[in-house]
């Protein structure tokens, strides 16, 4: 279990993001929000333009996020979000993406996420779920750091959230075969080492960048019907059902799923503290590496936060950059 009081907020599993949301003012908050084009990541862009935020949508498919901005815009009446491409599994376009941003970043949203149905690799041979997922999104916030100091120094800091799952329970970080190149693929496994890697992501974020009004914090949106589901395995799918017919997990409405990504980034519980993971709008508790996934739908296994594991894997994904 956690060693310190876990952080509870006013909010549920059944709270929606306007909800989270309501009485706070984030005019003047500029936002990036990747994968902003589809699932939780439109309704976390649209509820954060609603409160007034200048929001960048920063996604793979330009013209899709092009009609989700336009449809924002008419829905909230606020400010028209950004559109800029960024691919996570291709280093150039998160350079380029880097490069055009201009002036302070308050909030960064890595919301994006990919699921696989079998064997895929970048083209530097890299496992294509933990590079989208992880190193993409290191790349990116890294590259943004300065940005991120930036508008930490004009707010009450700059927070990033960093989206996990529940699937980080399946498996820890595979430090002497990231890629699958030595064991057999499973996509499911595969996922899960890269949700592991957005938790340890935050903790290492976190103790680097603390003094420079910076957090991070990991979020698992819960069960939400979205288009990653696309290439679930039939084993998957009805490992779900049975686990939803169970009682384990409820599904969640994409304005419930996004709730929780909206806490860490403006509830004020987590303004100055990081290297948390939250679960239904509240700090989950920690279970031990050795629990059973069904056993505990709703905790965060020790792995996801080790600061060693969070410190090592930070350094290798540097290394993996530079090369």
């Amino acid at each position: 279990m956690s060693n310190h009081e876990l952080i509870s907020t006013p909010f549920s599993a059944s709270t929606t993001a306007d909800e989270v949301l309501h009485g706070v003012d984030l005019t003047g908050l500029r936002a990036i929000v990747t994968g902003g084009s589809s699932g939780i990541g439109v309704e976390t862009a649209r509820a954060l333009t609603a409160g007034g935020a200048q929001v960048t949508l920063a996604v793979r498919n330009t013209t899709a996020g092009t009609a989700v901005a336009e449809t924002i815009a008419k829905s909230t009446g606020a400010i028209r979000p950004r559109v800029l491409r960024l691919d996570l599994a291709a280093r150039s376009t998160i350079t380029r993406f880097v490069e055009a941003w201009d002036g302070p970043l308050h909030l960064l949203v890595n919301n994006a996420g990919l699921v696989t149905g079998g064997l895929e690799r970048t083209l530097e041979g890299w496992e294509l779920q933990f590079a989208v997922n992880h190193l993409g999104h290191f790349v990116l916030a890294t590259g943004l750091h300065d940005a991120l100091a930036q508008g930490a120094s004009q707010r009450d800091g700059a927070r990033i959230v960093s989206l996990s799952s529940t699937a980080h329970m399946r498996s820890n970080i595979d430090f002497e075969d990231l890629h699958f190149t030595r064991r057999s693929y499973e996509p499911q496994i595969a996922y899960a080492q890269s949700k592991t890697a957005n938790s340890l992501f935050a903790v290492e974020a976190t103790r680097r960048w603390a003094a420079e009004g910076i957090v991070a914090n990991a979020v698992n949106p819960g069960g939400v019907a979205t288009g990653l589901q696309r290439n679930f395995t039939p084993q998957q799918k009805e490992s779900l059902d049975a686990a939803e017919a169970a009682g384990v997990f409820t599904y969640k409405t994409i304005e419930q799923g996004a709730a929780t990504s909206i806490v860490a980034a403006v509830a004020p519980q987590f303004a100055r503290t990081g290297g948390h993971y939250l679960d239904d709008a509240q700090e989950a508790y920690t279970v031990p590496d050795n629990a059973e996934l069904a056993q505990h739908p709703h905790g965060v296994k020790q792995w996801a936060l080790d600061p060693a594991a969070a410190q090592r894997l930070w350094a290798v994904s540097a290394d993996l950059i530079q090369a």
